[in-house]
C-alpha cells in the first residue's frame, strides 16, 4: 500500500512539474514575444528535476533508516533484561515483533509485551509515514514554485537539464565501481578472519581438502588446501575449452563466410538459444545422457570412465559456452575489412586460404578475447559441476574420476546453518577471494586484447 501511494506520489509530482514547466515557457514565448533559450521540454524537464530531487531525497533518507528506527523504537517496549542480554535472542525477539505488526502472526505463544509492541509499532510506522510523506510533498511543492519563478527568456534549461544528466551518469558509474570495491572488501575482510585460523601457506599449498565440520569452533581443525580445488577448476575448464573452441570457431567460420543469408538468420539465433538454458538443465543433461553415455564408451573401449567425473563436467560446459565464441567470434569476423578479403582474393589466394591466411588472424586478437571471456564464464559455473563432475575433492590427474571445483566448495561451505565464527564458514570467503582474482585477470587480459583489435580496425 506504501509503495502504491508512494509511486502514485512520484508520478503525479512528475506530470505536474512537466507540465508547468512546459507550459508555462510557452506562455511566457507568446506574450513576451521572444525566443527563450532552451525548447519547452527542458524548462519542464528542469522543473521536474527541482521537484523530484527534494521528494526522493527525503523517501531515500526514509528507506535508509526506516529499519533503524522502528527496531530502536520496538527495544524500548521490551524488557530490559532481554535488551541487556542482546544477541540472537534480542534479534529474535524484534524479528517477532516485527511480524506481529505486519499482521501476518509468529510462531508459538505471543508474549504481552510482543502484543503491546507490535501494536505500538504499527501506529509509529502509520504516523511516521505521513510525517515522511508530508515532509516530502512539502519540500517538492517548494522545489516546484521556487523552479517555475525562474523560468525567463535568458533562462538556461537545456545547461541545467544537461548538467543533471551528466550527474546521474557520473553516479551510476560511481556505484558500479563502489559496488566492485565493496565486494573485494567483504571478500577481503572475511578471508582475512579466516587466515588468522588457517596458515596462508597451508590453504595456497595445501593438498588435502577436508573442511571437517564436526570441529565447527574448534579453532583451526581441518585441512583447508585449495590445490585440488583448483585443479579441478582448471581441469574442467580446459576440457570445456578444448570441446567449445574447435566447434564454435568453426561455426563462426561458417556462419560468416560461408553460410547464405538466410541460413545463417537461422542457424545463428539457434546455436544462441544455447546461451539461454539455464544451467541446472544442463546439469541434468550431463547426469543423464551424457555421463552414462561416456562410461558406456569407456566400456566398450576398455576404459574406466566414471559416469560423473572432470570429463562430463567439462564436456557439457563446453557445449553451454559454445554460443559465447561462435557468436562472438562470427561478429568479429565479420568486422575484419572487406578491403582484406578482396584483395588476398585478388591476388589469386582460394577462400580457404583467405580465412587462414587473413581473415583469421587479423581477427586473432578478438577471438583470443571471446575465448578468455568463455573461460571466465566456465571457471565460475556452478550447477553443472554440482551434478557431473561427483563433488570428489581429491587431487586427481585422470579426468576420468570425479572431482570438484572452488565454486562447488563454496556452496558445500555455505550450506546449512554456516554461524561464520569458524573456518569451516570463513574458507568460502577465501576460495571466492581466490576465484575473483582469476576471473579478474581473464577479463582484464580480454579486455586488453578486445581493445587492441579496436584500435587497429576503427
Amino acid at each position: 500500500m506504501n509503495t502504491l501511494i508512494i509511486t502514485a506520489l512520484i508520478l503525479a509530482f512528475l506530470g505536474i512539474a512537466y507540465q508547468t514547466g512546459s507550459s508555462r515557457s510557452r506562455a511566457l514565448a507568446g506574450t513576451s514575444g521572444r525566443r527563450l533559450h532552451s525548447r519547452p521540454s527542458y524548462h519542464g524537464s528542469a522543473i521536474a528535476i527541482w521537484t523530484l530531487v527534494p521528494l526522493l531525497l527525503v523517501l531515500g533518507a526514509w528507506a535508509l533508516l526506516d529499519s533503524y528506527v522502528i527496531r530502536t523504537f520496538i527495544t524500548w517496549y521490551l524488557p530490559e533484561s532481554l535488551v541487556a542480554e542482546g544477541g540472537n535472542a534480542l534479534r529474535a525477539s524484534i524479528a517477532r515483533v516485527e511480524a506481529l505488526a505486519t499482521g501476518y502472526g509468529v510462531v508459538g505463544e505471543v508474549q504481552e509485551f510482543e502484543r503491546t509492541a507490535a501494536q505500538a509499532v504499527g501506529r509509529f510506522q502509520t504516523t511516521a509515514f505521513l510525517i515522511v510523506v508530508a515532509a516530502a510533498t512539502t519540500l517538492a511543492a517548494l522545489g516546484l514554485f521556487y523552479a517555475r519563478k525562474r523560468i525567463t527568456p535568458q533562462f538556461r534549461a537545456r545547461n541545467e537539464v544537461e548538467g543533471a544528466v551528466r550527474l546521474l551518469l557520473l553516479a551510476c558509474s560511481v556505484v558500479a565501481i563502489l559496488t566492485t570495491f565493496g565486494i573485494v572488501a567483504s571478500l577481503l575482510t572475511e578471508a582475512m578472519r579466516f587466515f588468522s585460523f588457517v596458515n596462508p601457506l597451508d590453504f595456497f599449498f595445501g593438498t588435502v581438502w577436508n573442511p571437517r565440520f564436526s570441529t565447527t569452533g574448534a579453532g583451526g581443525g581441518g585441512e583447508y588446501g585449495l590445490i585440488p580445488l583448483l585443479w579441478g577448476t582448471i581441469q574442467i575448464t580446459i576440457i570445456a575449452i578444448l570441446t567449445a573452441v574447435p566447434i564454435g570457431l568453426m561455426a563462426a567460420v561458417y556462419l560468416s563466410q560461408y553460410a547464405k543469408p538466410r541460413v545463417r538468420s537461422v542457424v545463428k539465433p539457434l546455436i544462441e538459444v544455447l546461451a539461454g538454458i539455464p544451467t541446472i538443465v544442463y546439469g541434468f543433461f550431463a547426469l543423464v545422457t551424457v555421463g552414462p553415455f561416456l562410461a558406456s564408451f569407456g566400456d566398450a573401449i576398455g576404459v574406466d570412465i566414471r559416469a560423473t567425473s572432470a570429463l562430463t563436467a567439462g564436456i557439457v560446459m563446453g557445449v553451454m559456452i559454445i554460443p559465447f565464441i561462435s557468436s562472438l567470434s562470427d561478429d568479429i569476423i565479420r568486422q575484419v575489412p572487406t578491403a582484406m578479403r578482396d584483395g588476398s582474393l585478388g591476388l589469386g589466394a582460394t577462400k580457404s586460404e583467405t580465412i587462414r591466411r587473413v581473415i583469421l588472424p587479423a581477427a586473432l586478437p578478438g577471438i583470443v578475447g571471446a575465448i578468455l571471456l568463455a573461460v571466465s564464464r566456465a571457471i565460475g559455473e556452478t550447477m553443472i559441476v554440482v551434478l557431473a563432475a561427483g563433488n570428489s575433492p581429491v587431487l586427481r590427474f585422470n579426468p576420468f574420476e570425479p572431482t570438484s571445483t572452488i565454486t562447488v566448495s563454496i556452496v558445500n561451505q555455505l550450506t546449512g546453518d554456516s554461524d561464520f565464527a569458524g573456518p569451516q564458514s570463513l574458507v568460502a570467503f577465501a576460495l571466492g577471494l581466490t576465484l575473483f582474482v582469476l576471473t579478474l585477470v581473464l577479463n582484464v587480459g580480454a579486455l586488453y586484447i578486445v581493445r587492441r583489435f579496436r584500435e587497429q580496425y576503427d
